[in-house]
């Protein structure tokens, strides 16, 4: 290869040294990564969320897996990224059955909380602006103010859009590697294929080297040619959960005090915070409580069947983004200690109060006095005085 400036200068193949010198080039250049468009036409642009996300394996669990590159576009859509060297003999078979496991988790353990701070800790370290991350994600017009209070709620807005993406599975899989083995070409045409929501790619990423420090950077993309055979349709609108639907669930509980529960957690979000239906294949809702000026998810209730599960869990991880890990370690220290639960808060501290603890709602309607504490710390939360009741 060669390239024509001022004089014509001979480029020579060469490999990455590191998968982390791979990495770094990666988080610092997205732009190479950007095929494709929007949705109304415009060129794709990624904007990195995090290296080295986490993520988790339970509601309960802190990290258990590491997920290279997260990234994002403009119109909320998640991009997971692994990074494999050729030499890397996971690269064939092992580097998919392990992007599909970070999927899977993710679609279920990564609220729009986690997935903002995240972003906005990774414009910290980069020493980038968080006004003109913001922009490029929302648009001009919110470029100047995206860290003012005023469009605090456009932010929220968009990482809410991308939880709901991941949770119907809306997302990009990309595997990139200076070589893509024949295998994992013909593995990433069948996902493609066969996954109606979610595109897969191979990315061959090849590095040329000039004099000094000229470098050329020539992907290759396989599986553009499945997803463009994919039968065209337009993204089908996210099915929330409603409260009707939660109500005809919980009727049907044998339980009497687990429907009692049920219901009252239920009618106490209405009376003092917004319900919000979840997207996922189980009915779920999630509660905001307006708590220092700002709307802050609490708990999530979720009713699945087949064998029945019912649970509560509390967004830990949502309320010390909120509200600072002082008031988190409060809240924690006043709700009741239902057994289940206990054990869970107690181990939050090591997980830095950015956890989901859940309890079954049979252990909570099984312990006298549990709900009234639940909504006493709920009550001590929102008015800034956890624990009084």
């Amino acid at each position: 290869m060669f390239v024509l400036g001022e004089e014509l200068q001979a480029l020579e193949l060469a490999g990455f040294e590191t998968e982390a010198e791979f990495q770094e080039l990666l988080a610092r250049h997205p732009r190479v990564l950007d095929f494709g468009s929007l949705a109304d036409g415009r060129p794709l642009r990624l904007v990195l969320v995090a290296r080295e996300m986490g993520v988790s394996a339970s509601a309960e669990s802190g990290a258990a897996y590491w997920l290279d590159h997260l990234f994002v576009d403009a119109d909320g859509v998640p991009t997971l990224v692994e990074v494999k060297r050729a030499t890397d003999t996971r690269i064939r078979r092992e580097v998919v059955g392990q992007m599909l496991d970070y999927a899977a988790n993710a679609a279920r353990y990564w609220p729009a909380a986690l997935l903002q701070r995240s972003f906005e800790e990774t414009c910290g370290k980069d020493g980038r602006p968080l006004e003109e991350a913001y922009g490029e994600l929302l648009g001009g017009g919110s470029a100047g103010s995206a860290g003012s209070a005023g469009s605090a709620g456009s932010a929220e807005e968009f990482w809410l859009g991308v939880e709901e993406r991941l949770a119907a599975g809306r997302m990009r899989l990309l595997f990139v590697a200076d070589r893509i083995p024949l295998e994992l070409r013909a593995i990433v045409e069948f996902l493609n294929r066969q996954l109606r929501q979610t595109d897969v790619y191979a990315v061959e990423l090849t590095q040329y080297r000039g004099g000094g420090d000229l470098r050329v950077l020539v992907p290759r993309i396989y599986g553009e040619v499945a997803t463009a055979a994919k039968s065209p349709s337009t993204p089908r609108a996210t099915q929330r959960t409603t409260r009707a639907e939660m109500d005809a669930a919980i009727q049907a509980r044998p339980d009497a005090e687990v429907r009692r529960v049920a219901t009252a957690l239920l009618d106490h979000a209405a009376a003092n915070g917004r319900l919000e239906g979840g997207t996922a294949k189980y009915r779920s809702m999630s509660v905001y409580y307006p708590v220092s000026g700002r709307q802050v998810p609490v708990w999530t209730l979720s009713l699945q069947d087949g064998p029945v599960r019912d649970d509560l869990s509390f967004a830990f991880g949502s309320i010390t983004h909120h509200l600072g890990r002082e008031r988190a370690a409060a809240f924690a220290a006043s709700l009741p200690a239902v057994p289940g639960l206990a054990e869970r808060l107690q181990a939050l501290p090591a997980k830095a109060y950015n956890a989901w603890p859940s309890v079954a709602l049979s252990a909570l309607a099984a312990e006298p006095g549990a709900l009234e504490g639940v909504r006493s710390a709920i009550h001590g939360l929102i008015d800034g005085r956890e624990g009084s009741g």
